[in-house]
């Protein structure tokens, strides 16, 4: 089986070859298949910033009191105290990931955990605002 042998030559005369064109950017460990060239990564860039632009457009539309997580979430919290049967026969609990779902992707198209100076889930404004909505739902039922 001469598999084992033809690999260690194949990544030597890459090595070589890239020593020899001048190529220094390459991190060991990462495949040359997996490298992106200077226009792809040109290409992937202008992809990314159109995704982003047109996801800036998604809500021009709507009005603020329904594109808006926090402001969502109050108007729900209003509904449970004024009439708590209607709100717990509608089982807006198991509602509202369904309901928060499109907003919350919007604003995680941005988003990138490997970056160096990503934004931690938990600071991001609609998990707080989650998080206080799921803090009073408990408050008011205990």
């Amino acid at each position: 089986d001469n598999s084992s042998e033809v690999i260690p030559k194949c990544r030597t005369c890459r090595r070589q070859a890239r020593e020899q064109s001048g190529e220094g950017d390459h991190h060991e460990g990462l495949s040359s298949d997996e490298e992106l060239t200077p226009t792809e990564v040109d290409e992937f860039q202008k992809s990314k910033d159109n995704v982003l632009e047109d996801s800036r457009k998604i809500f021009e539309d709507v009005h603020a009191d329904f594109c808006d997580i926090r402001k969502i979430l109050l108007k729900f919290q209003e509904w449970k105290e004024k009439f708590p049967d209607s709100y717990c026969d509608a089982y807006i609990s198991f509602c509202l990931p369904k309901l928060l779902n499109p907003l919350i992707r919007v604003q995680l198209l941005s988003w990138n955990p490997l970056e160096q100076d990503f934004t931690e889930l938990e600071e991001m404004p609609w998990f707080r605002a989650i998080e206080e909505f799921s803090e009073a739902e408990n408050v008011s039922e205990s």
